[in-house]
């Protein structure tokens, strides 16, 4: 037994010896093929790995398929054919394929949709992977220092996927959507680099001021059991947020169309939606049926431009065409796409370089590898291949809309130009109320959105489930002309009103998308409030909050909305009056004349009664007339027509005089008012009571910048309670941001208050948000145009005039203008010539009735005498009339100009601005 025993082992050790030799004879053999990569058969192969599921793979199979035809039909004494493997969508399946390639296939090359990790995974089991060259067709992410060093002969082919997300990006950016969704595929070329990609495609949105709101990632499609349950599930918790920019940045053809398909059955492709779609599915768009076109309406895209005119390529689409017809009857569009082009040349430069090597006998990997690089083919792809490293391709996308049929060309992009052509300018004039739907070429049409839309959509939508923002806003404020808070017990509620509630929901409805929220009554100060927002209690605050240093540490502010000023109030003193001061009620020149055609006037009356009436015959009683007359007092009857056709203007003129003297004089006396006290220095040397609102962040401001005594500071958080402490001597002056102190003047100037003292600039007035909220730059952006349009300015115009329309100021519509000039002559030359040429021509008249008495001998003479008379009294008055206006003119210019300098020194400008509270 032990002999027999002894037997079998032997046997069985001389069958193990055996086996041992036949592999290494195995492995000899293939040592010596990887030296010659050339096979000395008239028959050389290329190992294939394609995803034959897809339309992509069908027509990158198509494209090889004709690349060997077309290289066989040229040589007869070597035949190229492709020993194809179907990887089904499946990672395992592609290392599957290459493993099998490298050791039961004897190939001059592997090409494919084979991803750099698959062949480095795929060379950790079989070394002979590393000896052959492999030509990636799959999108690549731009690392070369991420590449194998195991994989020194791996070749890539097909697309950047950093170009594809700069173009959307470039899309996001130029149409300024704030918010976008981002939806990927998890499939061989890019779920092994994922995080990074969507790293850097974050990082590119904030820099064109946009940012990804939610994710969407799937698997790939051929490792779900019910894809269209799963796509359903998904896009229906994608329709229950906000969000309606969907960015579909990575993606088969196949799951786009169950994507589309669904969207549109549950109502994702309706207005106010945007889909964008890559390159890797708006490049097959050609190929698809119709019903996958009807499910992608208004949908953006963009896909590898290249050149579909010359000769090359409408042969070989010919031949595509065919051979793609008889190998897949049920597809109805037969195109070829970027992808089948990249095949074609890439299967081109192996068998190139291979036929160039046959005629040299054996020669090296390298060799080989450098033959292929050195084709840098330029045949329909227009790429050139790279080493190990990815593919340097000076690439342009054709930004497509798919509408209707099939899909428009708008424009073109290029990383290192943008667009070339200005596609959504039409949409973007829209916004401002502008039709202009053309570039300057006059190439693109408007660019028509899901739902049949042309102008841009907002991308944003009301959902019931997202929380609407808590947005706090002063329910204690002094000034309620700002922030309006009452209380509706009917309604159960609170009802918020004001200019800062105005602004911000003007601002609101400028955003590109819709903000949903929920104001707040705050009943604390305005630094609680804001220290609420910097403790995320509060979404935001809303008010007349000042923008202050101490404040700007906490939370970030939006631009001012209004500018604002410390001022300070305090009531008028007049100044001492002058005994003579009701002189300047009129011009030197102006009393002359006044007095010169009253005697005149009152001349011509005596003159025409003193022969019929017996009250006007003396000098002492036309006097004592002239006085009277003044004063509508005169007890002496005018008899004659043509003394009353003389005293009837006149009558008229003196009414209009001595109304405009009393205005004039009491204008005078009003200008002369003073503030009673001039700046702040003297109120701290005093040790004068002062006033301010106690909620507002001047209370600090007076005893840390202006150096008040906290004693000396009353604080008063009611408006109407400011006149009564003025009154009873409580307080000597009052504080104000500029925005709160022209309210309060308007309301309040008929009780002898005035604006006085320096004026301390400040911060605005603006709303707060949480540090790093995106809220505050576009609130800040909407504000610019709010202002620049100069719809601020009318809100507060609004605001003011509503407080003058309810009586609320009487004294607000009755502006205190200082008039520091007299009234002058020429408001009344009309009136006064009007007045001396009826009584000039009274006294000619009066004149040739005396005349006409006298005999006729002297008539003549008398006639004669008096016209020179006349013409020398016209004369005379003349000159003097225009010695007298050029003094006028000269007094008026010196007057105004000496006015100009008094206001400056003595009106100091109330500028309105914001202000914090």
């Amino acid at each position: 037994m032990n002999i027999s025993g002894m037997g079998r082992n032997s046997s069985l050790q001389l069958k193990i010896v055996c086996f041992n030799i036949v592999l290494h004879f195995l492995a000899w053999s293939r040592m010596q093929r990887s030296h010659c990569l050339v096979p000395q058969r008239s028959i050389m192969s290329i190992g294939v790995v394609l995803d034959l599921d897809s339309l992509m793979g069908k027509q990158q199979k198509i494209a090889m398929e004709i690349a060997v035809q077309e290289f066989n039909n040229q040589l007869s004494s070597s035949k190229l054919d492709l020993q194809i493997k179907d990887s089904h969508g499946n990672s395992a399946q592609v290392i599957a394929g290459v493993m099998d390639l490298s050791l039961s296939n004897q190939v001059l090359a592997i090409t494919g949709t084979i991803t750099h990790n698959e062949a480095a995974l795929a060379s950790e089991f079989s070394d002979t992977i590393k000896n052959i060259p492999i030509m990636s067709l799959t999108s690549f992410t731009g690392r070369p220092e991420l590449l194998s060093s195991r994989l020194k002969h791996f070749i890539q082919v097909g697309d950047d996927i950093n170009l594809n997300m700069q173009c959307i990006v470039a899309i996001v950016g130029y149409l300024k959507w704030k918010k976008v969704t981002v939806i990927y595929e998890l499939n061989n070329d890019f779920s092994s680099d994922q995080g990074r990609i969507l790293l850097s495609l974050s990082y590119s949105l904030k820099l064109v001021g946009s940012e990804i709101d939610n994710h969407l990632a799937f698997p790939s499609l051929s490792t779900l059991l019910d894809p269209n349950t799963t796509i359903e599930n998904e896009l229906n918790k994608l329709k229950r947020k906000s969000n309606r920019v969907f960015l579909i940045v990575h993606s088969s053809l196949e799951l786009a169309n169950m994507l589309f398909e669904k969207a549109n059955q549950i109502g994702l492709m309706e207005k106010g939606s945007v889909w964008i779609i890559p390159n890797m599915v708006a490049g097959l768009l050609d190929s698809v049926n119709s019903s996958v076109i009807f499910n992608m309406q208004g949908v953006v895209g963009f896909k590898t431009y290249f050149m579909e005119m010359n000769e090359a390529f409408r042969e070989f689409k010919f031949k595509f065409r065919r051979r793609f017809a008889l190998e897949y009857p049920k597809e109805d569009n037969i195109n070829p796409s970027i992808f089948a082009l990249q095949a074609y040349d890439a299967t081109w430069a192996i068998f190139e370089a291979a036929n160039k090597s046959s005629s040299q006998g054996k020669f090296s990997l390298e060799q080989f590898s450098a033959k292929v690089l050195a084709n840098k083919f330029d045949r329909l792809s227009r790429n050139t291949f790279s080493k190990n490293r990815p593919l340097m391709q000076s690439q342009s996308f054709n930004i497509i809309n798919v509408i209707g049929k099939s899909y428009r060309e708008m424009a073109f992009w290029t990383p290192t130009l943008g667009f070339s052509k200005n596609i959504f300018s039409n949409q973007l004039m829209e916004k401002k109320n502008t039709n202009n739907d053309h570039d300057s070429n006059g190439v693109f049409s408007t660019v028509y959105w899901p739902g049949d839309m042309q102008s841009v959509p907002k991308g944003w939508t009301h959902s019931n489930e997202e929380r609407s923002l808590k947005i706090g806003v002063p329910s204690n404020g002094a000034f309620t002309q700002f922030v309006n808070v009452t209380h509706d017990k009917s309604m159960n509620g609170s009802s918020i009103t004001g200019f800062s509630i105005t602004v911000f929901e003007e601002a609101v409805k400028l955003l590109p998308y819709d903000l949903h929220y929920n104001f707040v009554p705050f009943n604390g100060s305005y630094d609680e409030m804001v220290h609420q927002v910097h403790n995320k209690a509060l979404d935001g605050a809303v008010g007349d909050t000042g923008i202050m240093a101490y404040r700007y540490n906490l939370v970030d502010f939006s631009q001012p909305y209004i500018e604002s000023d410390l001022h300070m109030v305090v009531t008028e003193q007049p100044a001492k009056s002058k005994p003579w001061k009701f002189l300047d009620a009129f011009t030197k020149e102006m009393w002359l004349l006044i007095a010169a055609i009253h005697i005149f006037v009152g001349f011509v009356i005596w003159l025409a009664e003193r022969e019929d009436n017996p009250d006007l015959r003396g000098i002492d009683s036309m006097l004592w007339f002239l006085v009277t007359v003044l004063f509508y007092a005169h007890r002496e009857p005018i008899r004659r027509p043509l003394a009353r056709i003389v005293l009837a203007p006149w009558l008229f003129a003196i009414f209009i005089v001595t109304n405009s003297f009393t205005a004039s004089l009491t204008s005078i006396t009003i200008s002369q008012a003073k503030p009673s006290v001039l700046d702040i220095q003297t109120l701290k040397e005093r040790n004068s009571p002062v006033g301010c609102n106690g909620n507002s962040f001047i209370v600090n401001y007076l005893t840390e910048v202006l150096k008040f005594k906290p004693e000396n500071i009353r604080k008063i958080n009611s408006i109407s309670d400011y006149p009564a402490a003025f009154e009873n001597k409580d307080i000597e002056a009052a504080f104000f941001v500029g925005p709160h102190a022209r309210v309060f003047l308007a309301k309040y100037s008929c009780k002898g208050l005035i604006n006085a003292g320096n004026i301390f600039r400040l911060g605005g007035f603006g709303f707060a948000y949480p540090k790093g909220s995106s809220l505050a730059i576009d609130i800040s952006e909407a504000l610019l145009n709010m202002i620049e349009s100069g719809q601020i300015k009318e809100l507060e115009k609004d605001m003011l005039n509503k407080i003058k329309n309810e009586g609320i100021a009487n004294c607000s519509s009755k502006k205190k203008e200082k008039h520091n000039s007299s009234i002058d002559i020429p408001p009344f030359l009309g009136l006064f010539s009007i007045c001396s040429s009826f009584a000039i021509l009274a006294l000619s008249y009066h004149t040739i009735c005396l005349l006409v008495k006298k005999n006729l001998e002297t008539l003549t003479y008398h006639i004669v005498l008096t016209l020179i008379r006349l013409w020398r009294i016209w004369k005379w008055t003349t000159k003097y009339f225009s010695r007298i206006m050029r003094r006028v003119c000269s007094c008026i210019e010196t007057r105004n100009a000496e006015e100009d300098v008094n206001n400056s020194q003595q009106n100091p400008v109330i500028v309105v601005a914001h202000a914090s509270s």
